[in-house]
């Protein structure tokens, strides 16, 4: 089990929130799949809620907001932030375009939202109260978030340029994909490919990965639910893994790390 209540280092995955066209029909199939419970859902705040495993927020909910009806719903991954505004300038001068100015979110944090110049959308979060995931790298928890982008160059040199990012190749001419780490990191914090051989004209984005104890039966649970898998489970290096979509036809990989990850 691994937790983190710190806020996390600039430049890492540390959200991922979905708007719903029915709320209560996602929460009942994220929590069949993944085992989630729900906060209350806050009028104050559009409707929105967290998903938790224990009492561990790991993911964010809401309602489609006004306005936003005929959007296609994604999973949108946030990278953490100390300073919005300072981060906001860099994007700005990289070559981002704004999709949501940063604003507020008392007491919580500060938020925004931007295309990167490949056209992948992002967030960005200034912790407050509200740090991001809590439980990370467990089943029912982000695991992974990459993005994916038929100019992963450019895409390279926009996220180093804003967050300072070093890269890993470990891809193919075939399939290029290279890993992150934020300054200071220890890890890698994600990673960059593309385009995917099997969906070459797939639009830019990041997407989110969340662990699983068994990747097969997980993929029995999304049909269960209602949803639908894209790619049938197979095996890679890093482990096991499927691509599955939501009731509202979100995207999203379930994964089973190999032992010695």
């Amino acid at each position: 089990m691994t937790t983190h209540t710190e806020p996390w280092p600039a430049g890492t995955p540390c959200w991922v929130d979905l708007m719903a066209s029915d709320l209560g029909r996602t929460q009942d199939f994220y929590r069949d799949v993944l085992g989630w419970d729900f906060s209350e859902s806050q009028p104050e705040y559009g409707g929105y809620c967290n998903a938790l495993l224990g009492d561990r927020p790991v993911a964010g909910l809401s309602p489609t907001m006004e306005g936003m009806e005929d959007a296609p719903h994604v999973w949108t991954v946030y990278l953490a932030t100390e300073d919005i505004a300072a981060h906001a300038a860099r994007a700005a001068g990289a070559g981002a375009t704004p999709v949501y100015e940063p604003m507020q979110v008392e007491p919580f944090g500060w938020m925004g939202m931007w295309a990167d110049p490949t056209g992948a959308a992002f967030g960005l979060w200034q912790a407050g109260e509200h740090t991001g995931f809590t439980a990370f790298g467990e089943p029912g928890a982000v695991v992974w978030c990459d993005l994916m982008t038929a100019d992963p160059a450019r895409a390279r040199q926009f996220y180093a340029a804003v967050f300072g990012y070093d890269y890993q190749d470990i891809g193919d001419e075939g399939m290029p994909y290279a890993l992150f780490t934020v300054p200071g990191g220890q890890r890698p914090a994600g990673g960059f490919g593309g385009p995917d051989p099997e969906s070459p004209d797939a639009p830019p984005a990041w997407s989110v990965v969340f662990q699983v104890s068994d990747v097969d039966a997980a993929a029995q649970r999304v049909r269960e639910a209602g949803g639908s898998i894209h790619r049938e489970p197979f095996d890679f290096e890093f482990g096991r893994m499927t691509v599955a979509a939501g009731p509202d036809r979100e995207v999203f990989v379930l994964m089973t790390p190999a032992e010695d990850m």
